[in-house]
């Protein structure tokens, strides 16, 4: 049921991020002995972040998913799906983000390795992002205990949009009312649709005998004493 209720959080036709939105990207999954760091990915799931900056200071709405790569041709659809054409989207120095402005967006990209240069904190150049991306590997490790299945991660970081994004609302009640709501908008969900990967079974299924009723119904023999006696 919680799957169920997962694959429904995401509204059809929900509006678009505006005004000024930060795009960066995180892995999300535990430490693997061996890698590097930095993009070496191993069994992490490289995942895309925007986020709403609002002024004077805040954040707004968040949106996240998860990617095949850090290349533009990966990073410039997801651009295009969370943010408004026209909005202001600041990046940092990674090549994959080149060309945002080409999209009808104004790009402003802020490196990370100047600000190492001149003694600034990395970490302030996108907090906004930095935010999110914490808030969000402390909220599956605490809910999910660290077990991130990377076929239900999109399902999983939809559940952490919701709640982030209706992290102000004032009545409670109000979102389990918008969880029931989007529940009743969306399509039937099958357990077929919840499956990420199919097994095969390793002993094939036999098919039945020959049907009938079930011995317990069954007439008993004609030959029991109780039958033959006057």
């Amino acid at each position: 049921m919680l799957h169920r209720l997962r694959s429904v959080l995401v509204r059809p036709g929900r509006d678009r991020l505006s005004g000024r939105v930060e795009v960066d990207e995180t892995d999300i999954g535990g430490e693997e002995a061996g890698l590097p760091g930095g993009r070496a990915h191993g069994k992490k799931v490289l995942t895309g972040i925007a986020v709403e900056i609002l002024e004077p200071k805040g954040f707004g709405r968040c949106r996240m998913r998860p990617l095949a790569d850090a290349s533009a041709a990966s990073l410039h659809p997801f651009v295009t799906d969370f943010v408004t054409p026209g909005a202001t989207v600041i990046t940092d120095g990674w090549s994959g983000d080149c060309g945002l402005d080409q999209l009808g967006d104004v790009h402003q990209r802020r490196s990370q390795r100047a600000a190492r240069v001149g003694s600034e904190d990395a970490e302030d150049l996108l907090p906004g992002v930095h935010r999110v991306a914490s808030l969000a590997k402390r909220w599956l490790l605490g809910t999910h205990q660290g077990a991130v299945d990377r076929a239900h991660l999109a399902s999983d970081l939809n559940e952490f949009v919701f709640r982030f994004n209706r992290r102000r609302s004032l009545r409670r009640g109000m979102v389990f009312y918008r969880v029931l709501e989007l529940a009743v908008v969306h399509e039937p969900v099958r357990d077929k649709d919840l499956v990420a990967a199919q097994r095969p079974r390793t002993v094939p299924p036999t098919s039945p005998k020959a049907r009938g009723h079930p011995t317990s119904l069954e007439r008993p023999p004609a030959d029991r004493p109780w039958r033959n006696s006057s």
